[in-house]
């Protein structure tokens, strides 16, 4: 089993950042840096939408940004995803949501 050592918060958003740069400078995109390295959920949306601007420019560079900014952000979404889970280690049942998305 490989061991991926977690990055501190520094290391974050100094990848963060670059891919800040990247995004600004290829895509026009403008990016929340310090966000985008404290939250796994707005990560997660950043990883996503630069992946499929990666896949339709070709640009490998910006796809692997991606991909380390996922990697570096695991050990936050993990938690994120254990701290939503109830007491019992069940996920809650969510709510239902309605055709204008509100709950």
């Amino acid at each position: 089993m490989e061991t991926v050592m977690s990055m501190s918060e520094s290391e974050r958003i100094a990848l963060a950042a670059r891919l800040h740069v990247a995004l600004r400078r290829k895509h026009g995109r403008v990016t929340d840096t310090e966000w985008m390295a404290t939250n796994a959920e707005y990560a997660a949306e950043i990883v996503r939408m630069t992946r499929a601007h990666a896949v339709e420019t070709k640009d490998e560079d910006l796809y692997l940004l991606a991909t380390r900014l996922e990697q570096a952000m695991e050990p936050l979404a993990r938690a994120a995803r254990l701290a939503a889970r109830a007491p019992d280690g069940h996920l809650p049942n969510p709510l239902p949501r309605y055709a204008d998305g509100l709950r």
